[in-house]
Parts: structure tokens; sequence; C-alpha cells
């Protein structure tokens, strides 16, 4: 049945009341943490109650779970976009990484509320996010990287390696300017993004 005008203004409302609360628990997560993170604090940031968080999530933990699927995909298809716009293996290697550094820098709240729901929150099947290993469906980005690495292989942009092996380690150092605050100071992103690459170039080529 088609959707009416009222049941479509209803429908934008409550996504953007979502939308609001999302944003608010981020806030949150960045400034206290997953376990200080509650609904009321949450609220307190949206400048709403209670009450009308529980009317659009069951909990806090569908909260989190809705938020992680969220930030997951705003991620991936800020690299996956970029990644679309090169036409050679070696380009679209070198915007894989500058791309995943790049979202890192122009969204740090969002990156520390993403880590604190993996390193804390749990699925709705209640296994820690942290947990989750290879018996579990690949996220894209991570998919796309190897395609990236065996097309390289395919045409002869680059050398013999084992994609899984080189896949783990690039995403390893870019995981690590997100979740190690030691390196940041020291080294800025621009610099940790072009060191990388050349690393990385040289490494695929050899």
């Amino acid at each position: 049945m088609k959707e009416t005008s009222k049941e479509s203004k209803q429908s934008f409302i409550a996504e953007a009341r979502r939308e609001q609360i999302v944003e608010a628990a981020i806030k949150t997560l960045d400034e206290i943490g997953y376990v200080s993170a509650s609904l009321s604090q949450i609220a307190k940031r949206a400048g709403i109650s209670t009450a009308l968080i529980s009317y659009h999530f069951a909990d806090k933990n569908d909260l989190m779970n809705d938020l992680i699927m969220r930030l997951l995909e705003q991620s991936s298809s800020y690299i996956l976009e970029r990644v679309s716009r090169a036409d050679t293996a070696r380009e679209k290697l070198r915007l894989f990484i500058e791309a995943s550094l790049a979202y890192q820098g122009t969204h740090p709240a969002r990156n520390a509320a993403l880590l604190e729901i993996i390193f804390n929150g749990r699925t709705p099947d209640n296994i820690p996010y942290y947990k989750i290993g290879d018996d579990d469906e690949e996220d894209l980005v991570v998919t796309e990287l190897k395609r990236i690495l065996g097309e390289g292989q395919q045409n002869g942009e680059f050398g013999a390696f084992h994609v899984d092996v080189m896949a783990s380690v690039i995403q390893g150092a870019i995981g690590e300017y997100m979740s190690y605050t030691g390196i940041t100071k020291r080294v800025d992103l621009e610099t940790y993004a072009n060191e990388l690459v050349e690393i990385v170039s040289k490494a695929v080529r050899e």
C-alpha cells in the first residue's frame, strides 16, 4: 500500500529523531566512554528525555548495535568512494590507505565511538565485538583491499605475496594510528599516511 503524506512525514520525523540520538551517543562515547554512556547521559546531550530514546531503541545495547552499523557504513562509503576514482591497482591502494587515514583525521569523535563499542560492546548474539573473527562475514573494506591486492598481482603491478597477510599488515598499520595515541602525538596524519604509502608500495612490488 502506498505510503500517505502523513505517514511519510512521521517516518521522516522519526528518522531525524534517531539521527539526533545517534549523534548524541557518539558525543557521549567520545567524552565519557562506553561504560559511563548511559541512556540518561545520552539523553542529556541530545536535549531530550530518556523515555524518548527508549521509544526508538529498546535499550543501550540496541542503540549501540545500531550505532556501530552506521559508523562502519559511513567509514566504508567514504573509503570505497575514493578508491573507485582510480584505474590502476597501485593508485587504488594509495587512495585506500590515504582515505582510511583521512577519515580518522576528519571524524575523530566517530572513531573514538567506534573503538569504545568494539572493545566494550556486544553483538545482538552477546558476542564481544573484538572477538568477532574469520567465521563472520568479512566487511566490505577488507574485501576491497584484498581485491585490489589480487588485481595488482594478476596484472603484474604487484609482486608475489600472500594477499591475506599483506591485507592484515596494511589494516594493522592503519588501525594502529587510530587506536595508539602515542604515535599520533609524535607523527602527524599526513606524514604517517605518506610514509605508510611509501612502505606498502615498496613491499607489494618486491
